[in-house]
């Protein structure tokens, strides 16, 4: 039977800071007890729970930042990821969001906006697939459409559109947007929009990317779909 190691660390270290009082009690020639000294001062258990969970919490983050660092130019600057705003933006916010995510569409108004109010911020979309099967032919399709400069036209037609969505929709919304489809559905099946589709995959994966939407601003993971704090951050990053 396998104990948790979050368990063991905890009790080892209440044990410890326990020994300690013991300690410093028996110099004071008072006989006591680890059991005694936990009844009688509860709050060890709980202020070393509290220590230990903060500690971890601070030991992932770090380790999450350092492995965005790892990759941040990958992140920002891939030239086969497709972008909204300012290309040499002061600011990147980079997005990694599915066509079929409801709040990745919930969160599109509110980039949109983000760009729009920031004319020097770049939104940088990595195109994820695994809410629902629709998604990767959702994907390729505005990655084809990228390829004849219509991707901002897709995405936003595809963001807000009202319904499922399905492979015949979205080529009425590529044609409605301008897209050449005969050309498009060949893009879509090129070895190029495959490689961008798997190095997006491989991307989330090294930085591990557990859901989406997951924005990353300026090299800083941010979870929220708040406007507020999206550009709180981004402010804070131009002031750097």
């Amino acid at each position: 039977m396998k104990i948790n190691s979050l368990v063991v660390s905890v009790v080892a270290l209440v044990f410890a800071l326990a020994a300690l009082v013991v300690s410093v009690l028996g110099l004071n020639n008072k006989p006591v007890s680890v059991e005694e000294t936990l009844n009688n001062n509860p709050e060890i258990i709980i202020n070393a729970m509290q220590n230990y969970e903060q500690k971890l919490r601070a030991d992932a983050l770090a380790q999450a930042q350092k492995l965005i660092d790892d990759n941040i130019a990958e992140i920002n600057n891939n030239p086969d990821s497709p972008f909204i705003g300012n290309k040499d933006g002061v600011v990147t916010v980079a997005e990694f969001f599915d066509f079929s995510c409801g709040y990745c569409h919930a969160l599109y108004p509110t980039l949109k906006n983000i760009v729009a109010k920031n004319p020097d911020v770049k939104l940088v979309l990595k195109e994820m697939d695994f809410v629902a099967p629709i998604s990767n032919y959702a994907a390729k399709a505005a990655l084809a459409a990228n390829m004849q400069g219509k991707y901002a036209e897709v995405l936003d037609a595809l963001m807000t559109n009202n319904g499922a969505l399905t492979e015949a929709k979205v080529d009425e919304i590529a044609v409605k947007a301008g897209v050449n489809l005969e050309q498009m559905k060949a893009d879509m099946n090129s070895a190029k929009v495959e490689k961008i589709m798997q190095d997006n995959v491989n991307l989330a994966r090294k930085i591990q990317v557990a859901g989406v939407p997951a924005l990353i601003i300026n090299g800083k993971m941010v979870q929220t779909l708040d406007e507020a704090v999206i550009q709180s951050e981004i402010d804070a990053a131009k002031a750097k």
